[in-house]
């Protein structure tokens, strides 16, 4: 197998002008990650691309997200289709852990079929009330998906297992267009756009748990929270109006940690039509247990990003600690000649010596 050249993860400081300045900056990266995730679509998905942005913005504008007019603004000033797909659309799945090492770290990769996130993977520094942070996203996209608040708080998001109300695999299609049917009544803000909210406002740990645990959200998510302070980390699971968070067993992955009737772990796209219930809840729980099993510290060598926790729809690694104010990031994508994704992209480190450059 070829090894590719490694590209270089731009950091943008954007904390005056925001994800708007971002998407202006990044015009044509922007452009590209559009066509590259287009390409995983079907022909007719992409031809009515068009329609699905207009679905979502209107989904959009009537939640109580305060970021929706950043988002007509940034799709209003590309001027092509997507943007609000993007902001609409929601991870497929994802392993997380918060661990007490020296301090407490957050680790986590991010499972999306979508080519072209790895690639085009950012660190974009922003600001809100109480200080900058940092969020490991993509030109066009207002969320936080990963990020972290030096001397604060590091915070991801999985998405949560599926409500089923069939058991068959060929019906699992009509029962995600159903959940989408059912949100659209739904008036809360998406919860990665809670995440970038409490980034913004919340000065500590502490309250951070507390507005991701009660602000009513539109759809269920699980977050993985890590402070500064030993003992400070959690996984909050989310419904739309209830939580459950736990401060011992703080790894997730895409299924409730206590497996609860109705609800069934998320997969990847290959296997939509063929993989059963118990099968579904498997593959979680063997990425949870891989990740949780992780002894060794984490130095930036990305060692533990193996099968299965990497799997074919990995993206991008992350290795965050705030209380060091330390944050690396690595882009994955599929290549030839290789059954699992590979790096792509340079191992880029955030520390307390860039950021005082």
């Amino acid at each position: 197998m070829a090894l590719l050249p490694l590209t270089a993860i731009p950091v943008r400081d954007i904390r005056d002008g925001g994800p708007l300045r971002h998407a202006i900056e990044a015009r044509d990266v922007g452009r590209a990650l559009r066509d590259d995730c287009l390409s995983w679509l079907p022909p007719a998905v992409r031809r009515g691309m068009p329609l699905l942005d207009a679905v979502t913005r209107r989904w959009l504008t009537r939640s109580r997200s305060p970021y929706v007019g950043e988002i007509s603004a940034i799709a209003s000033t590309l001027g092509f289709s997507g943007i609000w797909f993007l902001n609409g659309s929601y991870q497929w799945g994802c392993t997380a852990r918060a661990r007490d090492d020296d301090a407490p770290w957050l680790v986590r990769t991010l499972d999306w079929p979508f080519p072209g996130l790895g690639r085009h993977v950012e660190v974009a520094q922003m600001a809100g009330s109480v200080g900058a942070f940092y969020s490991v996203t993509w030109p066009g996209f207002v969320g936080v998906l990963t990020g972290m608040a030096p001397g604060r708080f590091a915070a991801s998001i999985n998405q949560a297992p599926m409500w089923r109300r069939t058991r068959r695999a060929w019906l699992r299609p009509l029962d995600m267009m159903t959940n989408a049917a059912a949100t659209w009544s739904v008036r809360h803000m998406p919860p990665d756009q809670l995440l970038r909210h409490v980034f913004e406002t919340a000065p500590d740990f502490a309250t951070a748990r507390e507005q991701l645990e009660r602000t009513p959200i539109a759809r269920p998510v699980i977050y993985t929270l890590a402070g500064c302070a030993t003992g400070e980390r959690c996984v909050i699971e989310r419904t739309i109006d209830a939580f459950t968070t736990r401060i011992d067993d703080t790894g997730a992955a895409n299924d409730w940690l206590v497996r609860r009737k109705g609800w069934e772990g998320r997969i990847g796209a290959d296997v939509m039509f063929t993989c059963s219930h118990d099968e579904a809840g498997a593959n979680s729980q063997d990425r949870h247990r891989a990740l949780t099993s992780w002894h060794a510290p984490f130095v930036g060598s990305f060692d533990w990003v193996v099968t299965p926790v990497l799997n074919r729809y990995t993206r991008m690694a992350v290795e965050a600690c705030p209380a060091r104010g330390l944050l690396r990031v690595v882009g994955y994508e599929s290549v030839p000649g290789s059954e699992l994704p590979q790096p792509v992209t340079q191992m880029r480190e955030i520390g307390a010596l860039e950021r005082a450059a």
